[in-house]
């Protein structure tokens, strides 16, 4: 009987800050969820699915002949592929609040050196895989269509299905969103101590090897996206190993600070 009632003792107290802790996570998640869905009704506003559509489908419109135009070769495609667009961008529109409350979700149990790691991680991460967007968008589709409709026979008219078109897009943009991470993970790597500094610097020649492997399996099979994406990924690496010498630099925990509480078990 004493050692339940122990037990019992043991546990009292665990239980309510626990479902403190859910009632807060659910508290975010429904706030980011809001945030999503106002972002979605801003642009079902203006400029709408169908200009949202438009926006996108531009680079490809752009290169494509005079007269020429994309198709919808599904009933419901006009009506689906803006559809997913819009809440696309509504997502990420919202995506700095949903991280920020990600972020003040995880804070308060993180030591000061570790919120000086943490934040400035999750603040450059979004902002370089934004960054590797809108160099997909602006430059990157621009040169490859046009590079693609170069090659393209006289007596063929190119018309793109929508659908297969949003595909491509979204797997560009992931797969330059991505590569733009690169730094990000070379100072995890450095600042985890799994791998040092030097170690980082010999591996350069191995990585721009990696780099245009890596971009000749996720881009389509022309030498345009191919280097566009490589050669991006070499200069991240570079600006990693730089980034990483300053985090280490700069958040080393105080040799003052108190370690992190561990649970024991009473004999």
């Amino acid at each position: 009987m004493a050692s339940d009632n122990s037990k019992e003792d043991e546990l009292a107290g665990t239980e309510q800050p626990f479902v403190a802790h859910l009632v807060e996570l659910r508290d975010r998640l429904v706030k980011a969820a809001i945030a999503i869905g106002v972002m979605v009704a801003i642009l079902a506003l203006y400029p709408g699915p169908a200009a949202l559509y438009d926006i996108l489908a531009q680079p490809l419109v752009a290169s494509l002949p005079v007269g020429a135009t994309m198709i919808a070769t599904s009933v419901i495609s006009p009506f689906m592929v803006p559809l997913k667009i819009m809440m696309m961008a509504g997502f990420l529109m919202a995506l700095p609040f949903v991280l920020w409350q990600v972020w003040a979700f995880v804070a308060p149990g993180l030591y000061s050196h570790e919120k000086k790691l943490v934040l400035p991680l999750v603040v450059s991460s979004t902002i370089l895989f934004f960054i590797g967007v809108a160099f997909c968008y602006f430059f990157v589709f621009g040169q490859v269509f046009k590079f693609i409709q170069s090659f393209a026979p006289k007596s063929i008219t190119a018309a793109p299905d929508i659908e297969a078109y949003l595909d491509f897009v979204l797997s560009m943009f992931l797969a330059f969103g991505l590569a733009f991470e690169v730094p990000i993970v070379v100072v995890v790597l450095a600042r985890m101590n799994i791998v040092s500094i030097d170690k980082l610097k010999s591996f350069r020649s191995y990585f721009i090897v990696v780099a245009f492997v890596v971009a000749a399996v996720v881009t389509p099979p022309d030498v345009v996206s191919q280097l566009a994406l490589a050669i991006p990924m070499c200069i991240l690496y570079e600006l990693g190993i730089w980034a990483a010498q300053l985090f280490i630099r700069h958040t080393q925990a105080p040799t003052d600070e108190p370690t992190k509480p561990t649970t024991s078990q009473s004999p």
